[in-house]
């Protein structure tokens, strides 16, 4: 399976103190270790980028990724991208446009998306997202596991 990890899961690892024991984070770090296929891209690297501070976490985040075959979206995914997030809102479900983007990557390139974000669970009940669905976490679990 090639896996495509969000900005909510690489931003949970990559915290400087201990992350906080999710399964998306564990299943991350299982899949880095066990040599799986791990996609991005450079919205998700941008991401980061702006939402952590400093040169050792600049130096980090650019590390993680250098190792990583990164996705670019083209024409044909913007305008996919715009249908997604477009069907999604006529449906009553607001989406931003950087998830409507990083969904149609995965769509297209038949990617699983791991993600603690629900945007795109809602995303998978209108188009072929292929959302990872690994050990049920807690309720507890689930808070502590959410970007705030």
């Amino acid at each position: 399976m090639s896996l495509f990890v969000d900005t909510s899961v690489w931003s949970l690892a990559l915290r400087r103190d201990a992350p906080p024991p999710c399964s998306e984070v564990r299943s991350l770090r299982r899949a880095l270790e066990g040599g799986e296929t791990i996609i991005g891209t450079g919205l998700v690297v941008q991401e980061l980028l702006q939402g952590f501070s400093g040169p050792k976490a600049r130096k980090a985040i650019l590390n993680y990724f250098s190792a990583l075959p990164l996705l670019a979206p083209d024409r044909r995914d913007h305008i996919e991208a715009a249908e997604v997030r477009n069907a999604c809102r006529r449906a009553g479900v607001q989406i931003g446009t950087i998830d409507a983007v990083l969904a149609q990557l995965c769509i297209r390139h038949g990617l699983t998306i791991l993600t603690t974000d629900e945007d795109f669970r809602r995303i998978a009940q209108r188009f072929p997202l292929k959302v990872w669905r690994g050990e049920q976490s807690s309720r507890l679990e689930q808070g502590r596991c959410q970007l705030r």
